[in-house]
This record gives structure tokens, C-alpha cells and sequence, in this order.
């Protein structure tokens, strides 16, 4: 018996999905194709996979069993593909990076200049996010590398540090809390805050102060315009407000439990998809450039 892997990635990608609906988008495939790579996949096996009897598509104790051996499988064609690459030296035709907002983008630029100027003929996409989005992003949109300052870990993630970024409290020097020489809680509250829009739409930023009045937006410059103007209090990387800083258009608040804070952040891909040339030599001149 002959065993094609497109049914075995069918299969994965409903039970991953959650339906037969979700699967064929996620696989730019026609519902009809998806559902018929499963029935013949269960035929060849003289298995039942799927128990479709409930609203949400589950598998039989039998395919609980076949899909664990199968997703094995495709990880192992996944990595013999990407093996076969790199002793070809192939280039691969496209990158997609995620990166976190919060971050400096002008380092991660010049590492892609550089692979540029090396002729890396691959097209490299980069796609900016918030937050949660970013993992949200890298995995709904299968990125091949994700630069970001939180996500959750999991088995099939490979992360690496990278840089340390500081982060500091501040205001304008016309705001009232710039003034003060030791800004509770409950100061800082009676003010209205700015932070960043998670990009996901799930979550909001784990540093949020929990100000009546939150004003979020929809990126780290649109909040230091918002800063400048004296509409609120935010964190910001001080990468992006040192001359700021240093000029006294911004001032750092007076926090009494801490105005800073520092953070490490990692450089993300998934295990069983091996980087490829173009991927391999990006995370090789992030690792030689400093982001802060």
C-alpha cells in the first residue's frame, strides 16, 4: 500500500483547523478535494479517522493513533526536502519574517540589505505586528522566522536570544506626572494612558497600568506622536525616544515601583521546518546585529 502524504496533510490540517471549511482555506483547496483526500486516505487504511456525528469534526481513537504516526511522516518529508535543499544550495523562493512592533526595525533592514547585497535572489516579506499578533501571525501564516519580544513556548519552536531591549516610562514635560517625584499607582491612573493595539485582537499589553482612560494605537510611532503631544503616559523602547529624551521633549516618569524595564527577545522558527539559505544567513546577521 501506497500511502500519499497529501491525504496525511488533509487529515492534520482539519483536525489543526477545527473543520473541513477552515482546512480548505488554510490550504487554498476546494472543501470537495480536502473532504475526498480523507475518505480515500480512511479507505486505503480500512480505518473510520474521522467521527463526524458532532458539530466540531474529531477523530476516532484509530485516528488519533494514525494522524500521531502521520504527522511524524510529515515532518520527516518536510526536513528530507529541506536537507535536499541545502546540499543543492538552493535558494529558497520566498521568506516571510514576523516581527515585533516593539523592536527596532532599522537592524532587522540592515540584515536584509546585507542578504540583499550578497544576491539572495529569494523574496523576502516582511510583516509587522502587535503584541499577541505576532505569534498569531507567524503561526496562522506558517512564517518561516519570527523576531519577537513574548510568545508562548512550545516543542515544535526553536528560539534563540537575541540583544537585550529597555523600555522607559514617559511623558511630556507639560504632562502633570512629569513634575512629580514619586508617581504611585493610583497617580499614574487618574491619567490617560497609551499603549499599542494588540494586532491579534485578543489580548492587550501585560504592562498596562489599567487607567480609566486607555487610548490604544496602532504602533510605537503613532504612541510617541501621542506622547509628544502630551496626551498620556506610555512605555516606550528608548531606542525610539532617546534623542526625546536627552532634548527634554520627553521626560521619564517618576514611577515609585520601577520606570523601566528590560526585556530579551528571540528569534523564532519551527523545528521541523529547516531554514533554507536565505533563511539560514538572515538569523545568522541578526545574531551579529545589535538591536538595541
Amino acid at each position: 500500500m501506497s500511502l500519499d502524504l497529501n491525504f496525511m496533510l488533509a487529515l492534520d490540517t482539519v483536525v489543526r483547523e477545527g473543520s473541513v471549511a477552515k482546512a480548505a482555506l488554510r490550504l487554498h483547496r476546494a472543501q470537495s478535494a480536502i473532504s475526498y483526500q480523507i475518505k480515500q486516505l480512511e479507505q486505503q487504511l480500512g480505518l473510520a479517522l474521522l467521527d463526524r456525528d458532532g458539530y466540531r469534526v474529531k477523530l476516532t481513537s484509530a485516528g488519533e493513533v494514525i494522524l500521531s504516526e502521520g504527522r511524524r511522516l510529515l515532518i520527516q518529508a518536510n526536513q528530507l526536502e529541506a536537507l535536499a535543499r541545502e546540499l543543492n544550495q538552493e535558494w529558497e523562493a520566498k521568506l516571510l519574517v514576523i516581527v515585533d512592533g516593539i523592536l527596532p526595525l532599522q537592524a532587522i533592514l540592515k540584515a536584509l540589505k546585507q542578504l540583499a547585497d550578497e544576491g539572495a535572489p529569494t523574496r523576502v516579506q516582511v510583516k509587522v505586528e502587535f503584541l499577541q499578533g505576532v505569534q498569531h501571525r507567524f503561526e496562522s501564516d506558517k512564517a518561516d522566522l519570527m523576531i519577537v519580544k513574548d510568545y508562548v513556548p512550545h516543542p515544535h519552536l526553536h528560539a534563540e536570544t537575541l540583544t537585550e531591549i529597555e523600555c522607559v516610562l514617559c511623558v511630556a514635560p507639560s504632562h502633570p506626572l512629569a513634575d512629580m517625584k514619586a508617581v504611585s499607582l493610583a497617580q499614574l491612573q487618574a491619567h490617560t494612558e497609551l499603549s499599542v493595539q494588540d494586532s491579534s485582537q485578543s489580548g492587550n499589553d501585560e504592562h498596562i497600568f489599567g487607567s480609566e482612560r486607555v487610548f490604544y494605537l496602532d504602533g510605537f510611532f503613532a504612541k510617541k506622536e501621542a506622547l509628544l503631544m502630551g496626551l498620556g503616559y506610555g512605555w516606550m523602547p528608548i531606542f525610539l525616544v532617546k534623542a526625546e529624551l536627552k532634548k527634554k521633549q520627553l521626560v521619564e516618569v517618576q514611577f515609585v515601583e520601577n520606570s523601566r524595564y528590560r526585556f530579551i527577545p528571540r528569534m523564532v522558527h519551527h523545528r521541523d521546518q529547516t531554514l533554507g539559505r536565505a533563511g539560514r544567513r538572515l538569523a545568522e546577521l541578526l545574531r551579529a546585529e545589535p538591536l538595541g
